[in-house]
């Protein structure tokens, strides 16, 4: 069977391509370039203490992660607008320059307010680098080595995960906190220079028109929703819903403008194609999925079973490391088969991973709980790694860069949509219980601590905790039925060879 003719391989012989004679040097680089992105995600959150000991500012400290966030949402798709207009090279390292700018700054930091800052100066450059890393990496490369490497890139993003406490708690033990952004320096310049060196683009000169009308309304959108979903536990009922409905109302009236725009920043096209519009979709409840279980499967394992932070951490590192594999596994499938087998496997084991979640109870073996997080990652790995690679592949050049940064745009607006919906679950669930005893949660926690509880209060504490987190697990399986359908509905016979 003939390898793949992709719309991106007749793009780039009209002249709009990447000159790809160093194939491995341009992978080396935006790998390494996503990978400080990703790692930085995870490695602050081990040494806040000890910036907040220095700096002070505990009461802002959420936003030190809130500002890198929303920043890079929502520029993310209009850099993947940007690159596809002005070409991959020029945008990835402006946004990997910015990015090492905030890092330096933030070494630098002296207070608080000034730490938030530099951090949104981060994200800024990070909303660049993630989507064009990977649409260049989909650019050099084709048909199967394209869902190879994108395999690849899913596995930093996990490895990013687990690693980046790790070495985050090295550096602050054995140097100082300042290290945990100024370690970026180095490995962002040499990627940097590697790309200016090895990276050669022919781009088609035309005289392009940035839609600035459509920009401002995507961005005010979008940063008016992610700040509600952000903040929604800090935020009064009556805001958190107002926010809402005025990001969805700029979201609209940018929806409707668009129509209007000859060169629009988010080309009406892209819904109306099937591929784009379904991997947009499942990257939002992979997004979804991903919060809820890292942020409540713990608590379940701690709270209700009363078992180890060691125990959740083994059971999470499960789900990180068949993730990957997945992700590998996918490309193989696609080779040999078309997206929507992939996507179906991926689709059989997420839900199965997810209904043995909904099986827990307080006597579940550690060994169900690993199973469980093991099928979630295998899914999590097939399906990211499927639609990537769909997306990317059903793509023109013209159009690579928009579509991936959309595609990793709904999976980070998942991520806070799915930490606010269940928080907001939790909440409502135990909130008959905790009036006057704001610390009995915290307790319950601590098998030492929830033992001095008195057993009248215990027992109807913890059967609601137990309730509240199963409606969690309840949605998450939902979604695994909802990511299947949606990759049973995928065109017949297409795959990344013809």
């Amino acid at each position: 069977m003939p390898a793949e003719t992709t719309k991106d391989e007749m793009s780039g012989t009209a002249g709009s391509g990447i000159v790809a004679e160093r194939k491995v040097l341009i992978f080396i680089a935006a790998l390494a370039s996503v990978f400080i992105v990703q790692i930085e995600s995870t490695i602050v959150s081990t040494a806040m203490p000890t910036i907040v000991g220095e700096i002070g500012g505990f009461e802002l400290l959420s936003w030190v992660f809130t500002a890198y966030l929303l920043t890079q949402a929502v520029t993310t798709p209009l850099y993947g607008k940007l690159a596809d207009l002005y070409g991959r090279k020029p945008i990835l390292l402006f946004g990997t320059a910015l990015f090492l700018v905030g890092s330096a700054l933030c070494g630098l930091a002296w207070s608080m307010p000034s730490l938030i800052v530099f951090r949104a100066i981060q994200g800024l450059g990070a909303g660049a680098i993630t989507p064009v890393g990977r649409t260049l990496i989909g650019d050099v490369y084709h048909g199967a080595a394209r869902a190879r490497m994108q395999g690849y890139v899913s596995g930093v993003f996990v490895g990013a995960a687990v690693l980046g406490p790790v070495i985050g708690a090295f550096i602050v033990a054995h140097w100082s906190w300042q290290m945990i952004f100024w370690i970026n320096l180095p490995f962002g310049a040499a990627a940097g220079a590697i790309l200016i060196w090895a990276l050669k683009e022919r781009i088609e000169k035309r005289r392009a028109r940035l839609d600035l009308g459509g920009s401002i309304l995507l961005t005010l959108g979008t940063f008016v929703l992610m700040f509600a979903l952000a903040q929604s536990a800090q935020l009064p009922t009556y805001l958190f819903i107002g926010l809402l409905a005025l990001g969805f109302v700029l979201l609209g009236v940018f929806g409707l403008y668009e129509l209007g725009v000859p060169e629009p920043v988010w080309p009406m096209s892209l819904w109306r194609d099937r591929m784009s519009t379904s991997g947009n979709f499942v990257s939002l409840g992979l997004g979804i999925t991903m919060a809820g279980i890292a942020a409540y499967l713990p608590v379940y394992i701690q709270g209700v079973m009363g078992q180890s932070a060691l125990t959740a951490g083994f059971v999470l590192m499960a789900m990180s490391a068949s993730s990957p594999v997945g992700a590998v596994l996918a490309g193989r499938i696609m080779l040999r088969w078309t997206y929507r087998h992939s996507a179906s496997l991926g689709g059989i084991l997420y839900i199965i991973g997810s209904v043995m979640m909904i099986m827990l109870d307080r006597t579940t073996s550690p060994v169900w709980l690993m199973a469980s997080t093991l099928l979630v990652g295998f899914g999590l790995g097939l399906n990211n790694n499927t639609y990537m690679v769909a997306v990317q592949s059903e793509s023109g050049w013209s159009n690579r860069g928009l579509a991936t940064g959309v595609f990793i745009f709904c999976r980070i607006l998942g991520q806070a949509l799915g930490a606010a919906a269940f928080g907001g679950i939790i909440n409502l669930g135990l909130a008959a219980y905790l009036t006057g005893e704001g610390d009995v949660l915290a307790r319950i926690m601590t098998p030492e601590l929830r033992a001095g509880l008195p057993p009248e209060t215990l027992a109807p504490l913890m059967a609601a905790f137990s309730r509240s987190l199963h409606v969690v697990f309840i949605i998450l399986a939902v979604l695994a039925v909802a990511v299947m359908l949606i990759g049973l509905m995928l065109p017949k016979g297409r795959s990344i060879r013809r």
